[in-house]
């Protein structure tokens, strides 16, 4: 599939225009651009994240053993 020519995108734009009106199209842009903004943020957040936990993963946790205690038993004196 190629990209629309000139005339088509006039004609896309102008049907934007037509939807909702020229005073909206800049707080629709401008919100567009915060949410890929704030997508893009959450990502690098979420790389460093994940880079910071990963060798947190791969820790060895020594085996330790138990021993079982028995305790001494008490004598009762009637």
């Amino acid at each position: 599939m190629s990209m629309p020519s000139g005339s088509e995108l006039l004609l896309i734009f102008g049907i934007i225009v037509l939807l909702f009106g020229a005073k909206k199209i800049p707080d629709l842009a401008k919100g567009l651009g915060q949410g890929i903004r704030n997508f893009k943020k959450e990502m690098k957040e979420d790389d460093t994240t994940v880079a910071s936990s990963t060798p947190e993963a791969h820790k060895h946790v020594e085996s330790t053993t138990t021993v079982d205690v028995e305790t001494p038993k008490t004598t009762t004196q009637a």
